[in-house]
């Protein structure tokens, strides 16, 4: 199953490349998973991020579960926060399921964060 979001934000921004990727990782992790006080970047639930240089965002996300209560919800809240990242054109956010997350995509600060280590 997967959503495709797109939103538009006309915004100029000098950033390029890595510049704009490193802004929109970084808005990226002030989104918690509702369920576990951990962001979406340390928890691994961002499996792909590319960004060309017109601006237009391509994510690949995954919840910690299919039956996850914010389903339907969270893939908007990830739209809406990048496209807020200035120099950010179109922002498509596509949910997959394929590889199934486990706690191994988890990082060493989620893990500490939530005392796995």
């Amino acid at each position: 199953m997967s959503a495709s979001i797109e939103a538009r934000h006309q915004q100029p921004h000098p950033s390029q490349g890595q510049d704009l990727e490193v802004e929109i990782y970084a808005a990226l992790k002030t989104i918690r998973d509702p369920e576990i006080p951990v962001d979406l970047v340390e928890l691994g639930l961002i499996y792909s991020l590319t960004v060309d240089t017109a601006g237009v965002v391509h994510i690949e996300m995954t919840l910690t579960t299919p039956a996850c209560p914010v389903a339907g919800s969270l893939p908007g809240q990830v739209q809406h926060i990048v496209s807020m990242v200035p120099g950010v054109s179109v922002v498509f956010v596509k949910l997959v399921w394929s590889p199934p997350w486990t706690q191994d995509r988890m990082s060493d600060v989620a893990r500490l964060e939530l005392g796995l280590v």
